[in-house]
């Protein structure tokens, strides 16, 4: 998720800077859902991993 939304967000910065405002508005959204589900799938399984580990 991470990688999809840094890459949405460099496509974001790139249509801006080339003038093409709803491209970069449209990229820019979906670089910030992205990222957000990113963070919270990376919360949730640091929080429910794999519960206790025993040494052997």
């Amino acid at each position: 998720m991470f990688k999809w939304g840094i890459i949405f967000a460099v496509v974001a910065l790139l249509a801006a800077l080339l003038g093409f405002g709803g491209v970069a508005g449209i990229s820019a959204e979906f670089a910030k859902i992205l990222l957000i589900i990113g963070v919270v799938i990376f919360a949730l399984s640091f929080f429910f991993g794999r519960g206790r580990r025993t040494l052997p």
